[in-house]
């Protein structure tokens, strides 16, 4: 069940990464769609999100061993 939900983590990171890559090129381009626009951009702010939940979580586990 683990190793399963392990794939499952990375499929989802890949996707991310993907979209962000293709929202990237996409700007390169000069190209810009609303519906697949709108789309990365929440994938984006979920990214980013999920990097500042990690951050606060890394900061009150390093509170809490530095209180032992």
């Amino acid at each position: 069940m683990r190793h399963m939900l392990k794939v499952i983590g990375l499929i989802v990171i890949g996707l991310f990464a993907l979209l962000i890559g293709i929202k990237v090129a996409l700007i390169a381009a000069g190209v810009v769609l609303g519906g697949i626009g709108l789309i990365i951009g929440l994938a984006v702010l979920l990214t980013k999100l999920a990097v500042v939940v990690a951050l606060g979580y890394l900061v009150l586990v390093g509170i809490r061993a530095l209180m032992r």
